[in-house]
């Protein structure tokens, strides 16, 4: 009996597979998508049934090359790219390529790299699933289609290195829509009253006004608020009715693709293309020691809560072992997946209970940890058995007054037992992120409330009114804009960190305090693309082509058909849009004014990219940057003009600077000049700098003509042993400071820390006899924020 080939897309999961089958099969990886449409043309015949033009990745040809060789000299091959359209797509690829050379082309599908389920996999060996190469064929070229049509439009209108896309387009209009909310928000005045009160027993607690008479309390001035708090102070607050409810308190679902990428951004601050890739790597296995290669998660790209009898069976023993038999519920618990859900996939779950995130922590990155032990929390709490808690409500009546105080007391934690700091750490980063009605958030401010009776005249001890205003909905983070977009039903998970990167890339949108905001630029492609193609970047319209994708994909669709009637509406739009007037020549115009001559800027495009220019060229040269890059204050003002000061960064790294350049060119200048003259005799003097990444060195101040340079502090006193010019100082971490000879083995230790440098300026850092050149830069900065780093995602 022959070998077999199997055939994956990365390393990683070849190495992993590779674990469990034996010396029968040989496996290598595809390394991702080998074949595509031509990037220089359009690639698919719009008169012969859209028939694409697939051509070899020309870095995959000689890849190719090696797997056809292998596919003739091997018995049978074997396509194992992930279970999802796009593995399907890889496989039909591969087929096309290597079934020449041996017919004998099989599919195996499996959701999880484990023995087990590779076994199963390659003992139910089958045919390509052409529905799901058809449904991945009809989104390349709705995507082709799109890009390459409409974008020369964009091109000869607007400028070049504009794009639209399908979808990519639908997602940065939801942000331009928000941007215009925020914008025409006009924010209304409301208070909100509390009273602190005292019963008979301690302690004293808070209660919110909830209504008056039978209505909602709305207080919507100060006048109002007064009057109320006069009929406070005159009248008894009267404990009405005690309510006690018993509530259950469910288990979340198990992550799916998109639940992942909300919670790894809130909880971790993961972005949603580093979710992606961490996942990823979980899924395809990583070094565990003696172990080898482990897939520790399930196939993290589904829009399914399906867990495997097996899966359900195996955590509910493991929570029986760990927890208790009370933690276990009798039924499992349900979980409903979305309508359009593929429930042939799983949801994301440990694929080993018996590798819990501690066990595995010593062989991970901390990015692979803390997201395997989110997934693992997550997936052991959804088979757990719900929370229960009692709620206890006062009613309380001043007059026409109604006041509530709510108190809740776990009975039982269930599974918050294993999820709680998770759970709460959600729903706080939930709320922050929706902006809840400050109202609704008092109304759970009560804190313990004491044994009280129906009919207890309480005390007043303070009386509280706040003016608010409403604020306007938020801007879009990662996780909201992927929650909007899934609601919507607009793209799949597995998509939304390529459109989100995307937007980003071709600067239609900026982050601003971990916000999307979009740019002149972005907002006006948003609106010359509505005008112009209304219905087809329409969010219900982008909605229903996803849903007919997923019909194809079931066989319940025409995929041809379907391309049709899209591509009929694309052409109409296209030949309408060819009539719109063109604003290449004059560029884009914005509302910022030019600082120099006071005309309007507008955007126009040059070689690196759209950038803002003054309307009035060529009589005005101003020039700005399309975006400009945050900026970050630092203590102290201007010494020229009283501006703050900001960190800058050039070519030859970053430094302080006037914020109010270029009226004013004052640069802030942090390396300290010792006075000591360089050891080489160069003229120059030792000075104190920094390198880019915030290490202190010192070096010749006639750099890059003299390149002297150590990381230990030049002290001016010769050397006992061999007449060196100087000496160097070492102030270790523990130990005493002392001064050294580098040419002579002489050392001596200092009783006190004296040194050459004023107080506030004392730095040593250890580190090779120089520091490299290429890594360094004379980087102002001031001396209290230097270990102030920039923002990351």
């Amino acid at each position: 009996m022959g070998k077999s080939l199997v055939i994956v897309e990365s390393p990683a999961k070849a190495k992993t597979v590779n674990r469990y089958l034996g010396q029968d099969y040989l496996v290598k990886a595809s390394m991702g998508h080998v074949c595509d449409l031509p990037k220089t043309r359009l690639g698919v015949d719009l008169k012969n049934n859209f028939k694409p033009t697939y051509q070899v990745i020309p870095e995959r040809r000689r890849l190719v090359a090696e797997l056809r060789k292998i596919a003739r000299e091997c018995e049978k091959v074997i396509l194992a790219a992930d279970p999802d359209r796009e593995g399907e797509a890889i496989s039909w690829h591969l087929s096309q390529l290597i079934e020449k050379e041996n017919p004998n082309v099989f599919r195996a599908v499996f959701h999880e790299i484990t023995e087990e389920a590779i076994r199963e996999a390659f003992s139910r060996l089958g045919p390509l699933d052409q529905n799901k190469i058809n449904a991945q064929q009809t989104r390349r070229i709705l995507d082709r289609l799109v890009g390459y049509l409409i974008s020369p439009l964009l091109w000869k209108k607007i400028g070049r290195g504009l794009s639209a896309g399908r979808v990519q387009s639908v997602a940065l209009r939801l942000v331009c829509d928000r941007e215009r909310e925020i914008k025409e928000f006009k924010p209304e005045e409301y208070w909100t009253i509390a009273a602190i009160l005292r019963g008979e027993n301690p302690p004293q607690f808070r209660a919110v006004l909830a209504r008056i008479g039978e209505k909602k309390a709305r207080v919507p001035d100060r006048k109002t608020a007064r009057e109320i708090e006069e009929i406070c102070r005159r009248e008894s607050f009267v404990l009405e009715k005690i309510e006690v409810r018993a509530k259950k308190k469910n288990p979340p679902a198990p992550y799916i693709t998109s639940t992942l990428q909300q919670d790894a951004y809130r909880l971790l601050r993961f972005p949603v293309r580093k979710t992606m890739s961490v996942a990823q790597r979980l899924y395809e296995g990583l070094e565990l020691g003696e172990l080898g290669p482990v897939g520790l998660i399930t196939y993290m790209r589904t829009d399914s809560v399906r867990i495997a009898d097996v899966a359900r069976q195996a955590a509910r023993k493991y929570l029986a072992e760990h927890f208790g038999p009370e933690y276990v519920p009798a039924k499992p618990v349900p979980h409903k997946s979305r309508k359009t859900a593929q429930e042939a996939h799983e949801a994301i779950r440990p694929t080993h209970l018996d590798l819990p995130p501690e066990k595995v922590k010593p062989y991970l990155k901390k990015e692979e940890y803390d997201l395997y032990r989110l997934i693992w929390n997550r997936f052991l709490a959804s088979q757990m058995s719900p929370a229960e808690v009692e709620e206890t409500q006062f009613n309380i009546r001043v007059g026409q007054l109604w006041f509530v105080a709510k108190g809740e007391v776990i009975k039982f934690k269930g599974f918050l037992a294993l999820y709680e700091e998770q759970h709460l750490s959600f729903d706080n980063s939930a709320k922050s992120e929706e902006k809840k009605d400050p109202e609704e958030a008092e109304d759970k401010e009560s804190g313990q409330l004491p044994v009280a009776r129906e009919g207890e005249v309480l005390s007043l001890v303070d009386f509280q009114s706040k003016q608010n205003f409403t604020q306007p909905p938020p801007r879009y983070t990662e996780a909201t804009l992927v929650k909007e977009l899934e609601a919507r039903g607009i793209g799949r998970p597995s998509t939304y960190a390529p459109i989100i990167a995307t937007l980003q890339d071709r600067t239609y949108v900026v982050k601003e305090e971990g916000r999307f905001k979009p740019t002149e630029l972005g907002l006006f492609v948003t609106d010359f693309l509505v005008k112009h193609f209304s219905e087809l970047f329409d969010y219900k319209f982008t909605a229903r082509m996803e849903e007919k994708l997923d019909r194809i994909s079931d066989g319940e669709a025409d995929w041809l058909e379907s391309l049709r009637q899209y591509y009929d509406l694309l052409k109409r739009y296209l030949d309408h849009g060819q009539e719109t007037e063109s604003v290449k020549k004059n560029g884009i115009p914005v509302e910022d004014k030019c600082p120099k001559c006071g005309r309007n800027l507008s955007i126009k495009n040059g070689r690196f990219g759209p950038f803002k220019a003054c309307s009035g060229y060529p009589e005005c040269d101003y020039t700005e940057p399309l975006v400009k890059k945050e900026t970050k204050t630092v203590e102290g003002r201007c010494p020229k003009c009283g501006s703050t000061l900001v960190y800058r960064r050039g070519k030859h790294g970053r430094f302080i600077a006037c914020s109010s350049y270029p009226k004013c060119d004052y640069i802030h200048k942090e390396s300290y000049d010792t006075g000591i003259s360089c050891p080489l005799g160069c003229g120059g003097t030792i000075v104190r700098r920094k390198t880019r990444k915030g290490k202190y060195f010192y070096g010749c101040s006639r750099y890059p003509k003299c390149k002297f340079a150590r990381w230990d502090e030049i002290v001016p006193q010769s050397c006992p042993k061999c007449g060196a010019s100087y000496l160097l100082k070492k102030s270790p971490p523990k130990g005493k400071p002392y001064l050294y000879c580098e040419k002579k083995d002489y050392r001596e230790y200092l009783e006190t820390e004296n040194t050459q440098l004023p107080a506030e300026k004392k730095a040593s850092v250890e580190g090779p006899s120089a520091p490299e050149r290429e890594n360094t830069a004379s980087t102002p900065g001031l001396e209290s924020l230097d270990s102030n780093d920039e923002k990351r995602d």
